[in-house]
């Protein structure tokens, strides 16, 4: 498979989706006696809330490919809310009385949701993004990167490692950050894409952002 610049690349699947959610819960769910009010790594978010974000991101790229024809134009129009001034705009909550297993298993099932989507729907499907429109395979590399990314965070709140694997971050970097440098250590170099991180003679990204449209 060609990336948008036309050169050779490994392709991010529905498997790539399904691994990086399973990976995380695996780390997450060693700390479910951890502070989850704790602040998540450089985030105003809490461990919680950031836990919610990431299902909710999961939820809403499925969402997205779902409709026999996808809006390419705007995003699907659910209601989108926060629990608090500051807090993550979610159209999914987790119930607090469920507690930190429950949370991570809302997780679980939005990671189910889009993993089947991508599955499922045809690759030459096209569906709006604020960074592109995007296929199928764009939005699988969108919820392995919010999965690896926020899992950093969150780990760091808990107080756990977190290291995912080299293969999962070179594929989105391919497919979702063409600027990024490729001689360098992947999960470093998803970190600096991502606003995480420096790289040696490149300093921390003020801003960032990916690019998931398809050139057709």
């Amino acid at each position: 498979m060609a990336d948008d610049h036309g050169s050779a690349r490994s392709p991010v699947t529905a498997d790539d989706v399904q691994h990086a959610v399973r990976l995380a819960l695996t780390t997450l769910r060693s700390r479910l006696g951890g502070d989850w009010d704790a602040k998540a790594g450089t985030l105003e978010w809490t461990c919680w809330e950031t836990v919610e974000h990431l299902a909710d991101d999961l939820f809403a790229y499925a969402a997205q490919i779902g409709p026999d024809a996808p809006p390419l134009d705007k995003e699907i129009p659910f209601h989108w809310s926060a629990r608090r001034e500051g807090g993550p705009a979610n159209v999914t909550f987790a119930d607090r009385d469920a507690g930190p297993a429950g949370l991570l298993t809302v997780l679980e099932t939005c990671g189910a949701m889009l993993t089947a989507m991508v599955r499922t729907v045809p690759a030459d499907v096209r569906s709006y993004h604020g960074y592109g429109v995007s296929d199928p395979e764009g939005f699988a590399a969108m919820g392995v990167v919010e999965t690896l990314v926020h899992t950093h965070d969150i780990a760091e709140g808990l107080g756990v490692t977190w290291t995912p694997p080299v293969g999962l971050c070179d594929r989105v970097l391919a497919r979702l950050f063409p600027d990024a440098p490729t001689d360098t250590d992947r999960w470093p170099t998803l970190l600096w894409a991502t606003g995480r991180g420096e790289l040696p003679g490149r300093g921390r990204l003020d801003s960032w952002r990916w690019y998931g449209a398809v050139c057709d």
